[in-house]
């Protein structure tokens, strides 16, 4: 369907190292299917829902992200159907931070009706924040802190933080602090035309300056990944996810009316199944004109939010729910935010692996972060190269390339969305539904972030489990 596709596992070809190098199996055993194989107590991912994910800019452009993450926070209750007082803490993800709302777990929670008496924090890590939400969750279950946790991640785009420039702010704390008039009128007469100009939030790294988009450019173009292949995987992504979504498979999404929309708002609306020619047409959108990344082959700018429900098995049997999976490992990975900011999969993915005693065809679900076309077929030639493998993550030889039957079945950030903090429990929740439907014994996750950081997660299907 995709012949292009395949040639972005050919590693030996078209890698430039001189790039990269500026930067600096055990088969399953059986018996993990009901006992950890670290002997510490199970941990289950009961199940988990998520907002639909929409462009940003249009039916939830009048909301705040507080609303997205109250909404899901009741779906997941009522989908679940438990006792709201049996959640022991709440951690929510976010990345733009509405300032209102500082810690939006908590305040969403009291929204959605959780209990008073339930404490609730809120992290940030770039695209995998509801990952390090679902992971903190499994810390404090591990260490008998608590028995039920739900995590989840919510983002706004429709509604970023803009403040005054930093000398008007400042004239402002000071005119607050002004005792006399005269003291205030003279603050009034120093203020100049350039104090109006705002200061806007970037999607740039802080450290290096450089937007993701440019670091996709330049990854594809180490790896020797062609617009074609770029292309090809974009085309992939949403075909499948509109299958997905015909065919009822994103049954994680939770239907919301929203105040003055008149149509409930039911679906992902950024999916769009266009044709080979359409995308040929589309000019590069950062690297100008020689780039490769463009609109249509990178993930979007979205809205939404997903919360899970997560708890020990003890726990989970006592009150009667029936979890979906097991969450056995996870890792977390940086490396250079110059060079191989987009690279974490390729380091998650074997470190995950040797970790949980398995290899690549022991997993039968794959659910990779979908940043940019580009970025997934170089991580794709990574896995399948020797020479990066040796020198990268010194080992003997390469990890090996994925069944791309199994990869994303149901589509990607390319095509249902990205709102940052919301994605990882969405991959987690897609990984769980996939092991039932596919009726597979293990799931895997990995995602990119931002400062070049990434993370990789097991997840094996819980017996008798149902979608």
């Amino acid at each position: 369907m995709f012949p292009l596709l395949k040639n972005c596992l050919v590693a030996k070809h078209g890698i430039n190292y001189e790039i990269l190098v500026r930067c600096s199996g055990l088969s399953a055993s059986k018996a993990y299917s009901t006992k950890s194989n670290n002997g510490s107590k199970n941990i289950v991912f009961v199940d988990g829902v998520r907002t639909p994910f929409l462009l940003s800019g249009t039916q939830y452009k009048n909301l705040l992200a507080y609303d997205l993450a109250r909404h899901s926070l009741v779906c997941l209750q009522k989908k679940i159907d438990f006792p709201k007082e049996i959640v022991d803490y709440i951690v929510y993800g976010t990345v733009m931070q509405e300032v209102r709302t500082s810690n939006i777990g908590r305040e969403a929670a009291l929204a959605a009706g959780y209990s008073e008496h339930t404490p609730a924090h809120t992290v940030t890590m770039a695209c995998i924040s509801s990952n390090q939400a679902i992971t903190t969750g499994m810390g404090l279950i591990a260490c008998g802190v608590y028995d039920a946790v739900v995590a989840g991640g919510v983002e706004f785009m429709s509604d970023i933080p803009i403040r005054h420039s930093r000398r008007m702010r400042s004239l402002m704390l000071q005119a607050n602090k002004a005792k006399t008039m005269m003291n205030k009128l003279t603050l009034l007469a120093s203020i100049r035309p350039a104090h109006f100009v705002p200061d806007l939030p970037a999607v740039a790294e802080f450290s290096t300056g450089e937007t993701m988009g440019h670091s996709g450019d330049r990854l594809a173009a180490a790896f020797g990944v062609s617009r074609k292949e770029q292309d090809d995987y974009a085309l992939r992504s949403h075909t499948l996810a509109a299958r997905a979504q015909q065919e009822g498979n994103l049954s994680d999404v939770m239907p919301f009316k929203v105040q003055g929309v008149d149509q409930v708002v039911d679906k992902d609306n950024g999916i769009r199944v266009s044709t080979e020619e359409q995308l040929a047409k589309l000019k590069p959108a950062f690297v100008k004109p020689y780039g490769t990344v463009t609109a249509a082959n990178a993930s979007f700018l979205t809205d939404g939010a997903s919360a899970a429900l997560i708890m020990s098995e003890e726990k989970a049997l006592q009150l009667g729910l029936k979890p979906k999976a097991y969450l056995r490992n996870f890792t977390y990975v940086s490396q250079d935010p110059v060079d191989q900011l987009l690279l974490g999969p390729s380091y998650a993915i074997p470190k995950i692996l040797n970790k949980a005693k398995l290899d690549v065809k022991n997993i039968g679900v794959w659910e990779i972060h979908e940043a940019f076309a580009g970025q997934i077929c170089a991580n794709l030639k990574a896995l399948d190269s020797d020479l990066f493998a040796q020198k990268f993550l010194k080992k003997s030889e390469k990890v090996g390339v994925p069944d791309l039957n199994k990869w994303n079945a149901w589509g990607g950030s390319l095509s249902l969305g990205h709102p940052f903090a919301a994605t990882g429990v969405r991959l987690a929740t897609h990984t769980a539904n996939r092991l039932i439907k596919e009726d597979q014994q293990f799931g895997l996750i990995a995602a990119c972030a931002a400062g070049g950081q990434g993370v990789g997660m097991i997840m094996e299907r819980y017996p008798g489990a149902k979608v």
